[in-house]
């Protein structure tokens, strides 16, 4: 995955202002929505000069990569902190586990219902604005990052031959479960239940013609 920052913080109190400011971003987001939001109100909020700002960030565009990127690795850490210690009986339950996740960052997490991993939603559950589908990496679509991720964090939970099949697959399964949860989400900004239950119903479907 491509670096998101002009560079990396290295001392410590780098790092904790470019925490600050995509922490000021996401709380932003869900007070003014994206196209309101300006860098010299993050760097305002974050209390750093706007100079500092950008020796981290080439501009907003940049800024909310940076906050996709940071929610996949959280997403991810969820997910891998849930397997340790789930009672896995079935691959299936790597579905709902994963799903549940989401849905409980878009629910709590700020920023999250705005830019989830990537795309920038004006409104609850899309459409999402042009040109935000490849934030996460400017060569692949941010499904495909996320799909890769998956793989690589479940492959040996899976029990199934890596290659290009399973591949597809998990790409496929992600590309529903977005398609689905966004209309849960914009049928109820909280998310539709019953949505959500087929979101879940229909991956484990899908994927099991698949999986062993």
């Amino acid at each position: 995955m491509t670096s998101t920052l002009r560079r990396r913080p290295a001392q410590r109190r780098s790092v904790e202002r470019v925490e600050r400011m995509l922490d000021e971003c996401a709380l932003l987001l869900d007070e003014i929505g994206y196209e309101a939001l300006t860098t010299k109100e993050v760097a305002r909020r974050a209390e750093v000069p706007i100079g500092t700002f950008y020796q981290f960030f080439p501009d907003k565009q940049g800024l909310v990569r940076a906050l996709a990127v940071r929610n996949l690795e959280a997403f991810l850490e969820r997910v891998t902190e849930r397997i340790a210690v789930a009672d896995l009986g079935h691959w299936t339950d790597l579905v709902d586990l994963a799903v549940d996740e989401f849905v409980a960052m878009k629910r709590t997490t700020p920023g999250f219902a705005v830019v989830d991993f990537g795309e920038v939603f004006p409104t609850p559950g899309g459409p999402a604005l042009e040109g935000t589908n490849r934030a996460l990496d400017g060569q692949m679509d941010n499904n495909m990052v996320v799909a890769d991720r998956l793989r690589a964090l479940t492959l040996d939970l899976l029990d199934a031959p890596a290659g290009p099949g399973l591949d597809r697959a998990l790409l496929v399964a992600v590309e529903a479960t977005d398609a689905v949860l966004k209309l849960a989400f914009r049928v109820n900004p909280a998310g539709d239940a019953d949505l959500i239950a087929e979101c879940k119903q229909l991956v484990r479907r899908y994927l099991a013609d698949h999986l062993p």
